[in-house]
């Protein structure tokens, strides 16, 4: 399980670096020139490695989400999570890469151009969004998760142990002793189920 959370984090935090880059650019870009936003978009040359980022971050929601199906609390935000990250592949490929496909990766403009460039700029910062709130909604999930000693010394497990004591006390009884204390003293330790 912590393998799963810390890919799931790793993976979003990468895929949230450029969708930010991308949303705090923005201002800046919307009104340059033709020529200067075709030699701004130059700079993105080579991103479309970071697909395995976004795919690793897919993946290591689903699994984390799938892990959390018992915690209905750490499971809709991980939910959620996941599918911020699945709306972002919505918007790329509904917006941006039809932009990336009508200005051959931004080597050239088209005369509809200015359209392309809203089109483009406006579905990455959707995307940036996207990314935040999975971020965010991720790391929730995973602090909603209790921990060990949580689980431990909570109500609902002391009464678990209570039961045990008093199920299991004369089983560990032999005639003429009150009972092995170290035996129901190792039941205590286990958790619940186990």
């Amino acid at each position: 399980m912590k393998i799963v959370r810390f890919s799931a984090l790793f993976f979003t935090a990468l895929a949230l670096a450029p969708a930010l880059a991308h949303l705090f650019e923005l201002p800046n870009k919307i009104d340059l020139s033709r020529e200067e936003y075709l030699i701004v978009q130059q700079i993105y040359s080579g991103w479309a490695l970071l697909g395995f980022v976004v795919f690793g971050a897919l993946v290591s929601n689903l699994m984390l989400t799938i892990l959390l199906r018992k915690n209905s609390r750490a499971f809709v935000l991980s939910l959620i999570a996941f599918l911020c990250i699945l709306g972002t592949q919505a918007l790329f490929w509904t917006f941006t890469f039809p932009a990336n496909q009508a200005t051959n990766n931004w080597t050239f403009l088209p005369d509809n151009w200015q359209a392309l460039r809203y089109q483009w700029e406006y579905s990455h910062a959707s995307s940036a969004v996207l990314n935040l709130t999975a971020m965010i909604t991720l790391i929730l999930a995973i602090l909603s998760e209790p921990d060990r000693s949580e689980i431990r010394n909570s109500p609902t497990q002391r009464t678990r142990e209570h039961h045990v004591d008093e199920r299991m006390a004369p089983a560990c009884r032999t005639p003429g002793t009150q009972g092995s204390r170290a035996t129901i003293t190792s039941l205590r330790t286990r958790p619940y189920g186990a």
